[in-house]
């Protein structure tokens, strides 16, 4: 699908102390493995672990506390428009709390957010938001990066506003992206997807 804008950037949209309740908040909860579609968790071969590890190595929590949905989902109504992207959506699912450590290389390769089918609510993911909750000077590498084709097509944008703490950015979820390694420190980020009916 031909975009004019690729994504919106809200520099410095949350405040810290959202920044800061959140990461608190994500201490709480049971952490995990990121996984990526087609992976079962608790069924993993070694080789499997492998190669998900070279797509996909970073630790999530997830949680979804109406406060939450309270701050970000403004940005995603106003990226919508602003964008002039205009597309139906009317539910935002759990979101993924993201923890990227340095000592471990812990990134994620190109991928999308979209699911290929309808789920069984018939809806699709549609648009995606990815929060910074630290400081990119708390960390080297990980850097937020959109492909404007394809990975085989490279035109790599990075997207150097979303190191800064409380940069919202919102993204069509069928657009290409990756986090790169981060190579010391530790990158905190919040990251959503909402969903609406398929494209016609």
């Amino acid at each position: 699908m031909q975009l004019e804008q690729y994504y919106v950037c809200f520099e410095r949209g949350l405040s810290p102390r959202i920044c800061d309740d959140i990461i608190s908040y994500s201490k709480q909860l049971k952490e995990q493995v990121g996984m990526t579609f087609g992976y079962d968790p608790d069924n993993m071969t070694p080789n499997e672990k492998k190669k998900l590890e070279k797509k996909r190595n970073s630790n999530v929590v997830w949680m979804d506390p109406k406060w939450i949905y309270r701050e970000i989902q403004p940005f995603v109504h106003e990226a919508n428009a602003s964008a002039g992207w205009n597309y139906q959506w009317d539910w935002s699912e759990a979101c993924q709390f993201t923890k990227y450590e340095g000592s471990k290389k812990q990134h994620y390769d190109w991928h999308t957010d979209c699911n290929t089918r309808p789920n069984e609510q018939g809806r699709i993911r549609k648009l995606s938001i990815t929060i910074s909750l630290v400081e990119g000077t708390e960390y080297e590498g990980g850097n937020f990066q959109i492909n404007l084709n394809t990975p085989e097509k490279d035109n790599i944008k990075t997207i150097k506003q979303a190191r800064l703490k409380g940069s919202v950015t919102v993204f069509p979820s069928f657009v290409w992206h990756r986090v790169t390694p981060v190579t010391s420190g530790t990158r905190c980020s919040l990251v959503n997807w909402n969903q609406g009916r398929p494209f016609v």
